[in-house]
């Protein structure tokens, strides 16, 4: 089914969705719709243009495919499924995300990964091709973030305070500069070639997106982030 979203109300284009039988959907002129695929585990969406916010909250199987940009809060608490995105992503990128995965060709906004979880066989992905904005991972508690900063000229990818808050989970971070400024609840070394074998499907997945040699890009040096259990937040919020 295609769906001319040409000056459509969101909640008729999320309606319209809802109520087709086809196992795809092709949304042309798109702009600005919000809730695209909320809760979707049956069919698969292609998108042509810019949706709005909360594009795939919650989705529960679904592929999405976003033929330019994306807005705030791609993937909020997704469950299940794939968004791959072609251009860039906006603000909290994954918020909240416990299971599933993002692959964004560009750069994602503030706070990507915030508060990103796992449990038992469900672990959130995120790859981002580009580079991020401040507080990547903040508050994760799970997952996996991968950053290859293809394109960045050799600087760090990221903006300031990446893993404030982090408790879980993993960020590789594709870099010759060693990220500074980390809270001392993290723990920063540089990733052994176990440790990259572990995202070698990650980033192969994003390469038959998008393109490029993911051996290649494993080749170089990329830092680990992870949370250091000798050092826990908790010290920050109780009285010893």
């Amino acid at each position: 089914m295609n769906i001319n979203a040409k000056a459509m109300h969101f909640k008729d284009l999320n309606a319209k969705i809802r109520e087709c039988d086809d196992s795809q959907v092709v949304i042309d002129n798109c702009l600005g719709q919000r809730y695209i695929g909320t809760g979707l585990n049956h069919k698969d969406i292609i998108i042509n243009g810019l949706p709005g916010n909360a594009l795939g909250a919650y989705l529960d199987g679904s592929k999405i495919i976003v033929n330019g940009s994306t807005q705030e809060a791609t993937g909020d608490t997704m469950n299940e499924g794939e968004i791959v995105i072609y251009g860039n992503a906006g603000d909290a990128t994954g918020y909240a995300m416990r299971g599933g995965k993002i692959f964004v060709r560009g750069n994602s906004g503030y706070r990507t990964g915030i508060h990103m979880k796992e449990y038992q066989d469900k672990i959130p992905v995120i790859v981002i091709g580009g580079r991020v904005g401040s507080f990547l991972g903040e508050y994760q508690a799970g997952g996996v973030i991968v950053v290859l900063g293809i394109g960045e000229a050799g600087e760090l990818p990221v903006g300031y305070f990446t893993g404030t808050g982090m408790h879980g989970g993993k960020i590789f971070l594709r870099s010759d500069h060693e990220p500074q400024g980390l809270p001392p609840q993290v723990i920063c070394r540089v990733a052994t070639k176990k440790d990259k074998a572990a995202v070698m499907g990650y980033v192969s997945e994003f390469c038959a997106n998008f393109g490029g040699d993911p051996a290649e890009l494993l080749n170089q040096k990329f830092y680990l982030l992870m949370p250091n259990t000798a050092n826990p937040y908790k010290q920050l919020y109780v009285n010893n």
